[in-house]
Formats: C-alpha cells, sequence, structure tokens
C-alpha cells in the first residue's frame, strides 16, 4: 500500500463547511473526515489535557519567482501529561505516504518518559472518520501502561465483527471486511518506513518479511485507489487497535457537511435538525 502522492487537503475546516447544511451521515467507515481531521482530534486530545506544541522548521524565503517560495513547514505535536504518548499532525511537513495517501496524522507512545525513542506508532491519512481516530487516541489515553501488550489478533476481528463485518474468506485469522467489501481490515506485512522498536523491524533484510502488524484501508471503487488508509506498527497493542476498529466499524451515524465524492452517492443521510 505504498505509493507516492502529491495532494493538498486543509488543515482544517474548508471556508465554506459552516454554510453548508449538516447530516447525520452513515456508514462512518466512508463518510470521510468532514474536512476537519486536525480540528476534530485537537479538540478532544485538548479535552484530555495533552499539551499541544508547534515545533518550527523552517523559514519562508521569496526567491526568484513567486514558484520558487519555500513553504513555511511545521510540526503540530500534541503530548500527553505523562510524556509516554503523543500525536504528531504531519501534513505540513511533507510527510510519506500510504496507499497513495499522504500520512495526516502520526500516534507514537514509550513505556518510560526518559526513553526517546517510541515503541510503537500508527498512522492515519485524511479522510480517516475523525470521530474512529479520537475514539482510538481515548482508549490509548486511558491506558495505564501504553506499550504493554493486551491479548491477541481476535480481539480486533471480533470487534467488527460484533458490527456484521465477516471474516476475510481468504484469511478468517487475519482479516475481515464490511459487507459491502469497501473497507479492509487486516493482519499482515507493512508498508516500509512503520516505526517500531521490535528488533526485528530493525534487521529484516531486503524483501524479508518483517513482523506483521495491522491496517486498516476503504477503497470504495476496486482499483480506484484508496479514500482513506491507516497502518499500527506491530508493537501496537491488539486492544487499542479493536477500539479503533470497533468505532471504525459502529453503525452510529457521524454528523458531516462534507462528503468524500468517491462516496458521496453511498451515503446514507439524514438532515440534522
Amino acid at each position: 500500500m505504498e505509493a507516492p502522492l502529491h495532494r493538498e487537503h486543509p488543515s482544517g475546516s474548508p471556508a465554506s463547511a459552516g454554510a453548508e447544511p449538516a447530516y447525520w451521515v452513515g456508514p462512518r467507515h466512508l463518510a470521510g473526515d468532514d474536512g476537519r481531521l486536525y480540528d476534530t482530534v485537537a479538540e478532544a486530545l485538548g479535552s484530555l489535557g495533552w499539551t499541544g506544541l508547534t515545533i518550527v522548521r523552517g523559514r519562508q524565503e521569496l526567491r526568484d519567482g513567486e514558484g520558487d517560495r519555500e513553504v513555511l513547514r511545521s510540526t503540530v505535536l500534541h503530548v500527553s501529561p505523562d510524556t509516554r504518548r503523543w500525536a504528531q499532525w504531519m501534513l505540513a511537513d511533507e510527510p510519506f505516504h500510504l496507499g497513495g495517501l499522504p500520512i495526516a496524522w502520526q500516534v507514537s507512545a514509550r513505556a518510560e518518559p526518559d526513553n526517546p525513542l517510541a515503541e510503537w506508532s500508527a498512522y492515519f491519512t485524511p479522510d480517516v472518520p475523525g470521530e474512529v481516530l479520537v475514539d482510538f487516541l481515548t482508549a490509548v489515553d486511558a491506558r495505564e501502561q501504553p506499550t504493554e501488550p493486551c491479548g491477541g489478533p481476535e480481539l480486533v476481528l471480533d470487534a467488527v465483527g460484533a458490527h456484521g463485518w465477516p471474516r476475510d474468506f481468504g484469511d478468517p485469522d487475519a482479516g475481515a471486511l464490511d459487507p459491502t467489501v469497501a473497507t479492509h481490515v487486516r493482519l499482515g506485512e507493512l508498508p516500509p518506513l512503520i516505526q517500531d522498536s521490535d528488533p526485528r523491524t530493525l534487521v529484516a533484510e531486503v524483501g524479508e518479511a518483517g513482523p506483521a502488524g495491522w491496517q486498516a484501508w476503504a477503497e470504495p471503487v476496486p482499483r480506484g485507489g484508496y479514500l482513506w488508509a491507516a497502518s499500527f506498527s506491530s508493537s501496537v497493542p491488539n486492544d487499542l487497535v479493536a477500539a479503533f476498529a470497533g468505532s471504525l466499524s459502529s453503525t452510529a451515524p457521524v454528523l458531516r457537511r462534507v462528503f468524500p465524492e468517491t462516496t458521496r452517492e453511498r451515503l446514507l443521510r439524514a438532515p440534522a435538525m
């Protein structure tokens, strides 16, 4: 699922979003992020007591032509009170890609505050529903020890199965998909550059499979490109991935003003009063 993409995406709400009517929409895994993925997540982290920091990583300089203007790049980092978990907004910093889509949020955790390296990381592109990412982060925040393993892959598969998602017929022990076959959750080989402390990740030879991790993605039209993608490094505890998967597959509607073009006609809508 690794491919380059040059695409712009708003860091907050579109300017016209406030003028658009609001709808309750389902299914949520095809509802997109309403153009508010940063705002939705940042507001939730603020309510959990996480501190937001902005790290400037470059300067804006006007050179010979307007096309040569260097873009000011910065990282917005949100850190939990115990500093053992953090979430980083990546879009402003030219991130790598999943499924041809740029990474928007990277979430990481470490066992001890004095350890400079993350033990696991999870990555989310634009159009991951903000409610789902918030539920994942709330589970991360609630964990006393965010890196301690908990449960096996069945936790994740049971979480989506409880909402009617069948197992993958070809590999029922490692995958599931929604009933319309648009969205998948799978345990398997991860794309390059996924950061994890598992030493097998560091010593894997070129062409050799490293430790398995969870991935999720929505592909509304077969071979028509991804709506969104998410990757969890091999050390992300299964119960945390299950929190993401359970929220992703939930039948509860979400509030939207902005709809993804590729799924607009597949969404059920009811006006929000």
